[in-house]
């Protein structure tokens, strides 16, 4: 048995990309169906097999629950500059990693990323006093 990829759907497909590639995914491949009106957009790690499938509906669509899915989870090489990338671009760290160990963030379509250091790094301010915001 392989993992081949698990599917989220979003609203805004653009929005999402660049969230995913600030957290350094590719896009691999695309696919679009006329007669079932929707794309899937395919991103991985470089050198990663594993990819998240975005689907996108074309006809508008209300999700909700987003946190009913549970949350994807992507180890990075140096969490606290993994986080500060993404808050420069005007992403909310809904968990910051105080412990210089795990953060949550959230993707546009308030889709839960967990984010894992590679060991651990030491506590480090900011991070080690920022508050929780939200929900993660």
């Amino acid at each position: 048995m392989k993992y081949l990829h698990t599917m989220i759907r979003v609203t805004d497909p653009d929005a999402t990309i660049r969230f995913f590639e600030l957290l350094g995914l590719k896009e691999t491949r695309r696919m679009e169906s006329e007669q079932g009106r929707f794309t899937l957009i395919y991103l991985a790690a470089p050198g990663d097999e594993a990819e998240v499938e975005l689907t996108h509906n074309w006809d508008p669509e209300e999700y909700s629950g987003g946190r009913n899915f549970g949350h994807l989870a992507y180890r990075v090489d140096n969490i606290y500059e993994t986080c500060q990338r993404l808050m420069d671009h005007g992403v909310t760290i809904n968990r910051p990693p105080r412990d210089g160990h795990m953060a949550f963030v959230r993707t546009p379509d308030n889709i839960s990323v967990e984010l894992l250091q590679a060991g651990r790094l030491e506590p480090a301010e900011p991070w080690a006093s920022m508050p929780n915001t939200g929900s993660w």
